[in-house]
């Protein structure tokens, strides 16, 4: 194990950071684990930290030379709120930065995009994780799981369009290994499961792991959309169709070998995800 410092991790009670803070402090590394909640995580110090409330950044900051950076959820442009605590963390002895942005979301882009550009002139060592979509959104309380409960179905618009589904496990093992590592990456690693799937095969490998029927609904881009907006606003819903519609394009059809090559072990199928689930009660 390398020798760091301390590692805020921002969002510790979310999907990866919850995870990434785990990880860490199993390996013995010193964790601050910032929430709006400053809930408890095993081994680390909690912090309150609020992205939209400046006065719980220098706190959070004190003592930490590394970060682990959740954009604030739903915000249009998270750069406006996160490049000033971006600097300020440098001003304050941070001197390694990982952001979690999105595999549908290059350098520049739109939202943590440009966060992303701005990375590499605030830090001398930096890493941008880019995972697919996560595998826990078929559990859980994530919509794809309440339907395939309830109903027994997936509705999506991408059509017979494959995804790298990967677990939210293996992207924390990347960003500990981007956090902790001698040499950070200094780059964007785009973070995929081992196989890239379709929904319908997503349905098929539930329904045979839980031995409940559950099909995938194709539903064109507006109908999702619609169906979406009656859960999140409609600006929103619309680019979530939209994903859907450039899964469906190809845009998400690949496979990566970042979490073998940075963490030594090949990363978790959907299959073995789901069976890890079942066991667990998930």
């Amino acid at each position: 194990m390398s020798t760091v410092g301390t590692t805020l991790v921002i969002g510790a009670t979310g999907t990866t950071g919850s995870r990434t803070a785990a990880q860490l402090t199993a390996a013995g590394h010193r964790v601050r684990a910032a929430s709006r909640q400053a809930g408890p995580v095993a081994g680390a110090e909690p912090v309150p930290f609020d992205w939209y409330d400046p006065a719980t950044h220098a706190a959070a900051l004190d003592t930490v030379d590394r970060v682990y950076l959740i954009p604030p959820l739903g915000d249009a442009d998270p750069a406006a709120i996160m490049l000033p605590f971006l600097r300020q963390a440098r001003a304050a002895g941070v001197h390694r930065a990982v952001l979690l942005s999105s595999s549908a979301i290059p350098e520049g882009g739109p939202a943590v995009g440009a966060v992303h550009r701005a990375l590499p002139d605030l830090f001398e060592q930096w890493a941008v994780l880019r995972p697919s979509w996560f595998m826990q959104n078929f559990t859980g309380t994530h919509a794809h799981a309440r339907s395939i409960r309830d109903d027994g179905i997936i509705c999506t618009a991408t059509e017979s369009g494959r995804v790298g589904f990967v677990d939210a496990e293996d992207i924390a093992a990347v960003a500990v290994r981007a956090l902790t590592d001698e040499q950070a990456p200094n780059t964007d690693l785009v973070i995929t499961g081992p196989e890239a799937l379709g929904h319908d095969d997503i349905a098929a490998i539930v329904t045979e792991v839980t031995g409940r029927p559950v099909v995938h609904r194709r539903l064109s881009y507006e109908q999702m959309r619609d169906r979406l907006a009656g859960e999140v606003p409609v600006e929103f819903a619309a680019m979530l169709a939209g994903m859907d519609r450039a899964i469906a394009g190809g845009a998400e059809d690949r496979v990566t070998d970042t979490v073998e090559r940075l963490t030594g072990r090949p990363p978790r199928t959907f299959r073995a995800f789901l069976e890890m689930e079942m066991r667990s009660g998930g």
